[in-house]
């Protein structure tokens, strides 16, 4: 027997605002769940039939939800409440993950953001927003761009002290913060801050624990690493053989990889032999609602992985896994990708392309590249298995770099060494093999 769920949407302000709709629900409900302070706020419209519940915690929910509705009798009905609107960074995403729609139904109500644009006055579609509830700080860095409407939801790592920290860092350094606290409350209150003013350690701020930030960041004074394109320059990423240098993959190549990859929502991408995370880095930059895994056996380089982690804010989408591969494919549970890049093979990449191929699904991806006569040789050899089984679309490409240097006050070029690109898709009917050779 599948119990209803309600989910009723409180919205921002001291008082619940409900719909006809959802003060029925209320009414007809046989348990209410919340917290103390939004179980006060609908306190008079509940039956006395009805029993309220404390919220558990999300590691605890699922077991208490099974256990409550194992003592369910025809007709129960729980209704769960939540600040703002259920469905927009709330606990409405939770409920759609963990049980079927037909048992959900959710009641709209004005979020904090909603009600934070209009106080502000802001055209909603024209701000970012994003949540640090619960998130690493970092994740600001993958986010915030110059000429930005941003708003975040806050927590107790992500302070206003704290943006303010990452916006001087990043070279934000004319961006404005406004705190707005207790919205909707009798007690709410909007102040717009300067950097310099939220910095000056004579003066502690201090502010209320239900609040947003918003900042309006303004141009970008200072260069810093981050980029507004795809291309990061070979120098913004920290590798073990200073900058620009080491096992990296070169941008002009790594740009290549991108457009051959063409990342999107919901891909989950192996890189292995990630090195120091070049590909990785860019792949999770860019495509936020993808899931990148980066394999790295090496420990400077996985160091070195991690901290580029770290500097470009990539924290919540890019999972980094020390070890060899393939041995660490079953030593370790990883998310099955449906794209494969192999950047580096120290030797096992007639056995990783074997297995990593067999493991693919129908459309799935693996892209390889190819510096040494050994390694162009294996993926040529490959090229002409799966042209011969049939059963994908094939493309390569070499790509030759020659860079601009001075010597001796005169311009020259040096070249670097040319890297070949493979690209295999599993397709029934796959279109014929093309080979082309570009050199730039």
């Amino acid at each position: 027997m599948l119990v209803p769920i309600n989910i009723i949407g409180l919205g921002a302000s001291e008082q619940a605002c409900l719909t006809p709709q959802a003060q029925q629900a209320l009414q007809q409900a046989t348990w209410v769940m919340g917290s103390a302070r939004q179980i006060a706020t609908v306190q008079s419209l509940l039956s006395l039939d009805s029993q309220s519940l404390e919220l558990p915690k999300f590691n605890q929910l699922r077991a208490a939800l099974d256990q409550l509705f194992s003592q369910a009798r025809k007709d129960d009905q729980l209704v769960v409440l939540a600040s703002g609107d259920a469905l927009f960074y709330g606990i409405g995403s939770w409920f759609s993950r963990q049980y079927p729609p037909e048992q959900l139904t959710y009641f709209a109500g004005v979020s904090s953001i909603q009600l934070a644009c209009h106080r502000l006055g802001l055209t909603e579609q024209d701000v970012d927003v994003l949540s640090l509830h619960g998130r690493p700080l970092a994740k600001l860095r993958s986010t915030i761009r110059a000429k930005q409407q941003l708003m975040i939801l806050t927590d107790g790592q992500s302070q206003p002290l704290h943006l303010a920290q990452q916006c001087q860092a990043l070279g934000f350094t004319q961006a404005q913060i406004t705190v707005l606290e207790d919205l909707g409350y009798a007690q709410e209150r909007i102040r717009q801050f300067s950097l310099e003013q939220l910095l000056d350690e004579t003066v502690k701020t201090e502010f209320s624990s239900l609040h947003i930030s918003f900042i309006a960041t303004g141009e970008q004074r200072l260069a810093t690493y981050l980029p507004s394109f795809p291309g990061i320059k070979d120098e913004a990423f920290i590798t073990d053989k200073g900058p620009g240098k080491g096992m990296l993959t070169k941008r002009e190549v790594r740009l290549a990889i991108l457009s051959l990859l063409q990342p999107s929502h919901q891909d989950v991408i192996w890189d292995i032999g990630a090195g120091c995370g070049s590909v990785a880095i860019e792949l999770s930059y860019w495509t936020p609602k993808a899931k990148v895994i980066a394999i790295e056996h090496h420990p400077a380089r996985f160091d070195c992985l991690q901290q580029n982690r770290e500097r470009f804010g990539v924290v919540t989408n890019l999972d980094t896994v020390f070890g060899r591969a393939p041995q660490v494919f079953t030593q370790t549970e990883l998310a099955a990708p449906n794209k494969v890049f192999i950047g580096g093979s120290d030797g096992e990449l007639a056995t990783l392309l074997e297995q990593v191929w067999a493991n693919l699904p129908e459309q799935g991806q693996l892209v390889v590249s190819a510096v040494m006569e050994r390694t162009r040789c294996q993926c040529v050899e490959f090229f002409q298995l799966r042209d011969d089984a049939q059963d994908c679309s094939a493309e390569t490409v070499q790509i030759a770099v020659n860079k601009g240097e001075r010597l001796v006050g005169q311009l020259v070029y040096r070249p670097n060494l040319a890297v070949s690109l493979f690209s295999f898709i599993k397709v029934a009917n796959p279109a014929p093999a093309l080979t082309k050779d570009v050199n730039l």
